[in-house]
């Protein structure tokens, strides 16, 4: 039987929106320490970018926690 908001597999949605949110984070991080090993200065324009996928996974992370795994459930 199909719920409110259809078949939808919440603990798959939560998985993977964890799964994107630590891959930026650690792109994020990766990206900004290699760039200062390798390159003598990393552009502004790339530091921002870097961060911005810092604060980016984190916060797709716990929306997807919060969305998927306790706010859809519950409204069921």
């Amino acid at each position: 039987m199909a719920g409110r908001y259809g078949d939808l597999d919440y603990a798959q949605h939560v998985k993977n929106g964890v799964i994107l949110g630590g891959l930026l984070l650690v792109g994020g991080f990766l990206g900004e320490s290699v760039g200062h090993l390798l390159a003598v200065d990393v552009t502004g324009t790339l530091d921002t970018v870097f961060t911005a996928m810092e604060f980016g996974g984190i916060a797709i992370a716990i929306v997807a926690v919060f969305v998927f795994g306790i706010a859809l459930p519950l409204t069921e």
